[in-house]
């Protein structure tokens, strides 16, 4: 299940910002003491007794401005509210009631969204008298805080959990396989949708950016149920300027994170560009099951050795995804499309793949007798046992005399040994490090 959204709104310069940086740990959004400063919707990951969240701090809400800034920055948040799964309306205790609150507390009724009134800068033990005003919104009771001070911060977010839908999936769910469509704009990923569902599902369109939200899919074959998700073409940061493409970028981001196996669409024309290569990143990051698909391959001059070196330049510019499977297609013609749905389950087979204890060990040792672990100042690392804890993507606990010694370049040998010996390809695969106590 994809993580809640939380979204933070009220007018400029109620604390916003310092709010979102205090439940993020961390300084992300700029605070200043003047209104108008968080233009764009920042988001980060949150997280409150073990459940994490994606939250947003948006840019303050002056209803009936007519300042072009402003009006964005209305847009932003509204974009925000529609998506949220629970939202925190901040007011100002100092302040009280003014004509911006009531306005934007009237917005926020229609929404029918689950909202918390939180009245910020309540710095003091004894809530002032204006306090119980802010009953008057007809948003239920109101929560004293202090962002500042990160006073009754734990019983907002107590509040909060309590509102988030349920975090359990079905059954159903958990058998479904995951797979995210992604990529630069107009590279083609709503085409090969349409295409494998042989009907158009989502608009296509030669201009960039023309599908802005996720678009979940599912479809049965052969008995076999998938989740297809189309998203938003990420571009670089730069180029994003309009205001609702924004959030698409983090739409996309979340689509690659609850997805099991991604798609990575290449443009034949272009080849791999530093865009694909973050966004394959990512991907690579969140340990997903990638395929390389590289799409318009039917716009290309072909020779004998065309297949050969294309393939290998791909190797070379995505050397992370050397275990990630490569397809040529064409989403406009249909060729090699059909192989597409093979492949998704063969990755998903190896992602999910378990090795026993006992064979586990045989091969790491005799990874060992073929070449010693390394050694420093006259300690040699000592490899007492492997064991794999998870799947998708297989997860591995490699348990040791000591983690200074494990060096990277042995750990990426040990597992070279387990893609010789097992089925990985197309699945990342995780090492951990852990000391053996005695």
């Amino acid at each position: 299940m994809s993580k809640p959204i939380l979204a933070i709104v009220g007018r400029p310069n109620v604390g916003k910002s310092t709010l979102f940086n205090k439940i993020a740990g961390r300084r992300i959004s700029i605070v200043e003491d003047y209104p108008g400063v968080t233009r764009d919707r920042v988001y980060a990951e949150g997280e409150w007794l073990n459940r994490k969240f994606t939250m947003i701090d948006t840019g303050g809400l002056e209803p009936e401005s007519k300042d072009i800034i402003v009006s964005q920055m209305k847009k932003q948040a509204e974009i925000a509210i529609e998506l949220a799964d629970v939202i925190l309306f901040l007011v100002d205790a100092k302040d009280g009631i003014t004509t911006a609150d009531e306005e934007i507390a009237q917005l926020l009724r229609m929404t029918k969204k689950p909202i918390l009134l939180v009245v910020n800068k309540s710095d003091k033990p004894v809530l002032p008298d204006s306090f119980y005003d802010f009953y008057t919104l007809g948003l239920g009771e109101p929560i004293a805080i202090s962002s500042v001070n990160a006073l009754n911060l734990g019983d907002l977010l107590d509040e909060v959990l309590k509102l988030f839908p349920e975090e359990e999936e079905t059954a159903d769910e958990e058998e479904m396989i995951k797979v995210a469509i992604i990529g630069k704009p107009n590279v083609g990923k709503s085409s090969l949708l349409n295409k494998i569902f042989g009907e158009e599902r989502v608009i296509v369109s030669p201009i960039a950016g023309t599908t802005r939200e996720s678009i979940d899919t599912e479809i049965e074959i052969e008995g076999k149920h998938y989740r297809f998700i189309d998203t938003a073409g990420i571009r670089k940061k730069k180029k994003i300027d309009e205001n609702v493409e924004r959030y698409s970028v983090l739409r996309s981001f979340t689509s690659i994170e609850h997805s099991d196996i991604c798609l990575l669409l290449i443009d034949a024309v272009e080849g791999v560009t530093e865009q694909d290569k973050k966004i394959a990143g990512y991907a690579h990051e969140e340990g997903k099951g990638i395929i390389i698909v590289v799409n318009k391959w039917d716009t290309i001059e072909k020779d004998n050795s065309t297949f050969k070196n294309y393939t290998k330049e791909i190797k070379n510019e995505l050397a992370f995804l050397n275990y990630a499977e490569v397809v040529f297609i064409s989403a406009l013609t249909g060729q090699r499309v059909d192989q597409i749905i093979k492949m998704i389950d063969y990755v998903h087979q190896n992602q999910t793949f378990r090795i026993s204890t006992g064979l586990l060990n045989d091969i790491v040792n005799e990874a060992i007798m073929l070449n010693q672990p390394p050694s420093d100042k006259g300690k040699r690392l000592k490899i007492y046992y492997v064991t794999q804890v998870g799947v998708k993507p297989p997860k591995f606990i490699v348990f040791v005399n000591s983690s200074d010694l494990a060096h990277f370049s042995y750990m990426r040998y040990l597992e070279n040994k387990l893609r010789e010996n097992f089925n990985f390809e197309g699945t990342p695969i995780v090492l951990s490090i852990r000391e053996k106590r005695s």
